[in-house]
């Protein structure tokens, strides 16, 4: 599995590597890190197992995927761990994972792009709010569906390991943390062994590399 070996703080805890990492480990697979950087994202040859430069890329036996979301499917196609057995739970878990990448996702990164806590420029200020109120929407109704559940769809799964990575986004803000109930969901979902050890794996190959201070 590709990952990036350095990233600013900022980015720490979300490269979106981490997410195909915490489904190897609630599917008990192994896996091994290659690491890059600027050089091998802009390489042909890079480019030619991902387009867009970016990671994770997941390779495995002879097989070679792109896209978080992708990879995490066919991981949990993988492991009773990630997705349900029962067809039609399957499948309903399977709607979340793509309600979690097309639904709640989409407005999270617009707005992080228009200023995740205030606006980048006054020049933004009314579509950043606009924008705000759909990050809201979503949340408020992603809310309401939890309500009284502690996953998506029966145990957990594929899903709610994209859901809360995707809730992570928000994470500085007050946008999860002052909706209780996403708020202990997520924290529920963060609190599973296999999540900690993947966002430790992330975590300690940044500081392995993180850049000597001169």
């Amino acid at each position: 599995m590709t990952a990036f070996r350095w990233v600013p703080p900022f980015a720490q805890g979300l490269v979106r590597d981490l997410r195909v990492r915490w489904a190897l480990e609630e599917a008990g697979l192994a896996y091994e890190e290659r690491l890059i950087g600027p050089e091998e994202q802009r390489s042909a040859a890079y480019r030619r197992q991902q387009p867009f430069g970016q990671v994770p890329v997941l390779e495995q036996d002879g097989l070679t995927l792109f896209e978080s979301g992708a990879i995490v499917l066919h991981v949990a196609e993988q492991s009773k761990a990630l997705l349900p057995t029962e067809a039609q739970a399957r499948l309903r878990a399977r709607t979340w994972m793509f309600a979690a990448l097309s639904t709640v996702e989409p407005p999270i990164l617009a707005l992080n792009a228009l200023g995740m806590k205030q606006p980048v420029d006054d020049g933004v200020v009314p579509t950043r709010a606009r924008v705000a109120s759909r990050v809201d929407q979503r949340l408020d109704s992603l809310a309401a569906f939890l309500t009284g559940k502690e996953h998506l769809e029966g145990a957990f799964s594929a899903a709610d390991l994209l859901m809360t990575t995707v809730l992570r986004a928000l994470r500085d803000t007050d946008r999860v943390s002052s909706r209780v109930v996403l708020r202990e969901y997520q924290a529920g979902c963060e609190a599973r062994p296999a999540f900690q050890r993947a966002l430790r794996a992330q975590m300690d190959t940044f500081a392995r590399h993180a850049p000597v201070s001169p």
